[in-house]
């Protein structure tokens, strides 16, 4: 299982949150960022249907999987 870590960071004059270097949009306090992340952190943990996905990898590749909808991350948030 993944795991996934939101982080509250002061980001374009403002706070946002953070995951793998990708920021959210701002808000305009560590609070209201704060409430956005556990908000997210909440949804990413729902379990959804299972699908067939495709998708291109960067070599021009296509490639056909089963995605478990009950194979959530794991979340938390930071800050």
């Amino acid at each position: 299982m993944s795991h996934v870590t939101y982080k509250i960071v002061q980001h374009d004059g403002g706070w946002a949150y953070t995951v793998d270097g990708v920021f959210s949009e701002p808000f305009p306090n560590r609070a209201a960022a704060l409430a956005a992340a556990r908000r997210v952190a909440a949804e990413q943990r729902v379990p959804g249907r299972t699908e067939a996905i495709q998708y291109e990898t960067s070599d021009g590749k296509w490639h056909t999987e089963t995605a478990a909808g009950s194979d959530r991350p794991e979340t938390d948030v930071e800050g």
